[in-house]
């Protein structure tokens, strides 16, 4: 269609501001954004509709009209709703660049322009696939009118009768047209992509789960502006979404192939932006880790986690808890590509670790917007905030004993937060394709911490669990704090600092309550393993009532998590107390 039909379209309520001799361009497709430069997600021919908000002042108004003009767009439609009349510089450099400009009454739709030369330009070119990709490309934009992955694969559907999902590395689904894919469908084909893309096979890939065949597709942005591609397969393959179609694309004709390759093109404009959106947490997480391991006051490091709190746990007036959870992924000598020790794996296990970390059954590409996740040398730190649970409400005026009852509540109601085995239960079969047999992943998490003063020792924790789950056999392995407390590690061959680890995972509890308590946790611990359990001893070794003793002993085993009628959880506590 032309731009002259457009003005004429009483529906719309288009006004021309300038351009009367370039009414008849051909319009090719519609883009909405904001962008101050959307060059990449150009590719001409476009009626673009903006809202301005990209304006700062009149000088913004030159350099992003030159970039539409350069880029090839048929005109440029701007909405009144934000400032009201067009900006005369606005007018002055369409006039300049022979772009035509509208003006979009307040009462119009972005939706509604849309919609109309979506249909027009179908109708025009029906039977055409290429026009299928006209009609994604302006749906994948970062502007208001946006539709995102979903509506790209509702047209896949609607146009050529395509079931076809986004899935992560892990198999978690992005996005998706109609019935959800099961977890377990979609672990099997993100491992059958990830072990095809290790051979070095060109995709798509044909995999045949459960009777049905699908053509598995990689998403990767090779247009302009795009990423460099990896020199080794290996630095993307843990990282990159892949679309899998409910079809056998062997057969196909290249004309459906270009499309379908169209598609995951568009689609990795979506994946760039959650890219993009992640770096300020990313950030803060790198300058909470650097504070960290720089040994920085607890009070500096508290404060750069008020500024964190608010964007990793928006609208929640309370701070978290926080868990430290380490990864890595490491490569073994291969004979193709580059050497394993040249392949930077730290941006690897970071985007990995920012997929684990995220609920499995929950979907989109947003949804890991709690967590901030940094990476140092070879390793990834997350830092993951863990809200409050449990508050004791202003007016109670309770104090210090209300206090001291919420942390009872919290030893009784369970450890909160990660657990190691849990992370990875659903992901353990397609990264161990992705793996091969080159690489492991190994990943130690850390207890929860209330403070920034606990954060040094978590990250500490988390290293050490890693180093567990280093030791044992298998492609994914992971083990947690719990596995830092057992007197199975305390061997002389174990280093010291996972032994002051062992302790103050034991310890450190008991410690704390004395100190705001006086409780005398510690001494009541020592006197009641010196009398081999024995309360009555014990109690006069103390010169306490044997009630009070047992009261002692319950706020132990609440404050640690341990049972102190087990033989192991005895032993393990006089190991502690010996080495401390």
């Amino acid at each position: 269609m032309r731009l002259r039909a457009l003005l004429e379209t009483d529906a719309l309520g288009l006004r021309l501001l300038g351009g009367e001799d370039e009414l008849d361009r051909t319009v090719r497709g519609v883009m909405t954004t904001d962008l101050r430069d959307p060059s990449r997600y150009l590719s001409g021919g476009e009626l673009v509709l903006t809202g301005l908000a990209w304006r700062r002042d009149a000088a913004d108004s030159e350099p992003f009209v030159r970039i539409l003009a350069g880029a090839g767009v048929a005109g440029l439609a701007a909405g009144e709703a934000e400032l009201g009349d067009i900006p005369a510089d606005l007018v002055k450099a369409c006039l300049h660049h022979r772009l035509p400009l509208f003006a979009v009454h307040e009462t119009v739709a972005f939706a509604t322009i849309t919609e109309h030369v979506v249909r027009q330009v179908s109708g025009e070119r029906a039977g055409d696939l290429a026009a299928v990709v006209d009609r994604h490309r302006r749906l994948m934009t970062s502007g208001p009118a946006g539709g995102g992955p979903e509506v790209v694969l509702d047209l896949l559907t609607s146009d050529l009768d395509l079931r076809a999902w986004v899935l992560s590395p892990t198999g978690r689904q992005i996005a998706g047209a109609g019935t959800p894919l099961p977890g377990p469908l979609g672990a099997a084909l993100a491992g059958h992509h990830l072990g095809a893309t290790r051979t070095g096979r060109r995709g798509p890939y044909r995999a045949a789960v459960a009777g049905t065949t699908y053509s598995l597709f990689p998403i990767r942005n090779t247009g302009r502006g795009a990423v460099p591609a990896a020199r080794d397969v290996r630095e993307s393959v843990l990282s990159d979404w892949l679309l899998a179609v409910e079809a056998d694309a062997s057969d196909w004709p290249a004309a459906r192939l270009d499309l379908l390759q169209g598609v995951t093109q568009l689609i990795a404009v979506e994946r760039d932006r959650r890219d993009a959106a992640r770096t300020v947490r990313r950030r803060l997480a790198q300058e909470v880790l650097e504070l960290v391991q720089a040994g920085a006051a607890p009070a500096e490091i508290a404060a750069r986690l008020r500024v964190a709190a608010p964007v990793l746990l928006p609208g929640l007036g309370v701070a978290p808890q926080w868990q430290v959870v380490v990864a890595r992924v490491d490569w073994s000598a291969s004979g193709q590509g580059a050497a394993a020790g040249d392949i930077a794996s730290g941006p690897v296990a970071q985007a990995l670790l920012e997929e684990i970390l995220v609920d499995p059954a929950v979907s989109g590409p947003d949804s890991a917007d709690r967590i901030a996740v940094a990476h140092t040398g070879e390793e990834a730190i997350a830092l993951v905030p863990l809200p409050t649970v449990v508050t004791v409400p202003a007016e109670s005026g309770e104090g210090d004993a209300a206090r001291a009852a919420v942390e009872d509540a919290d030893a009784l109601a369970g450890e909160p937060g990660l657990h190691a085995d849990a992370l990875l239960a659903s992901v353990r079969e397609p990264l161990s394709a992705g793996l091969a047999d080159d690489g492991r992943l190994t990943l130690g998490v850390s207890a929860a911490v209330h403070s920034a003063e606990g954060l040094r020792g978590a990250l500490e924790e988390a290293r050490h669990a890693r180093r567990v789950a280093a030791a044992r056999p298998g492609r994914v392995c992971a083990a947690g704090h719990h596995e830092l407390a057992s007197h199975v590690l305390l061997l002389p061959f174990v280093p010291d600092d996972v032994r002051r680890a062992f302790t103050a995972r034991l310890l450190d509890p008991l410690r704390d309550y004395d100190r705001r308590h006086r409780a005398e946790l510690i001494e009541t611990l020592e006197a009641f393993l010196d009398c081999d359990g024995s309360w009555t001893r014990c109690a006069a070794r103390l010169h306490l009532h044997v009630n009070t003793l047992r009261y002692r002993v319950g706020r132990i085993e609440q404050l640690t998590g341990r049972d102190l009628s087990r033989l192991e959880d005895k032993l393990d506590f006089f190991l502690a107390l010996r080495m401390s």
